[in-house]
């Protein structure tokens, strides 16, 4: 086999890997993933209650299926022009479209834990605890009954079942704190500024 042979090779396997991808995500195909242990860990940012839990992150490993696609394409596709159209001596031809590998995999290195993983971050239970949150309620709950609480939780309108704690009634609109969730429903009890303001800000 000659260089520009492999080269060209090279470029095959790469640019068939990448439309492989592309249809992949198209049609949402799920392919393999390699599990390498080359891994880093990409920070994320955010404050709030994602913040109070430490830095989030993923790790996103060095090859991934992506990155191995780009190698191989650019390696392939830069070694086989310099081999078969400028004769260039094999060796800085190797050198050259290792290097253009390198780049263009950084490329989607960066591109996939910049821009496609940048709201990917790990679930902490601790974000989605239900006691102490603050709502109102869309629907009143009578005594002994279920009604609807409205709240805020991650940035997100979310809406649940909402029963008294101690089994009382509590109008449409109150502003009520959960004391515990269970089952699906948030057990609340009316909730009371201690700075005396009882608007929920």
């Amino acid at each position: 086999m000659t260089w520009s042979n492999f080269y060209l090779f090279c470029f095959l396997v790469g640019f068939g890997l990448s439309a492989l991808a592309l249809l992949a995500g198209s049609v949402q195909l799920h392919l393999p993933h390699l599990h390498l242990n080359h891994g880093i860990h990409v920070p994320h940012g955010g404050g709030g209650a994602g913040a109070r839990g430490g830095g989030r992150g993923a790790d996103l490993s060095w090859f991934n299926f992506g990155t191995i696609a780009a190698f191989l394409a650019w390696f392939g596709g830069t070694g086989y022009l310099l081999e078969r159209y400028y004769s260039v001596w094999f060796v800085l031809a190797l050198g050259i479209s290792t290097l253009s590998g390198i780049g263009a995999s950084s490329m989607v290195f960066l591109f996939l834990a910049k821009v496609l993983m940048a709201r990917e971050a790990s679930l902490n239970p601790i974000d989605y605890d239900m006691t102490g949150v603050l709502g109102k309620l869309s629907m009143p709950i009578r005594p002994g009954g279920t009604g609807e609480l409205i709240y805020s939780q991650e940035g997100t309108r979310r809406v649940t079942g909402a029963r008294s704690e101690n089994g009382s009634q509590i109008p449409k609109g109150a502003e009520v704190m959960v004391t515990r969730y269970e089952k699906g429903i948030a057990y609340v009890e009316p909730w009371v500024d201690p700075t005396g303001d009882m608007e929920l800000k």
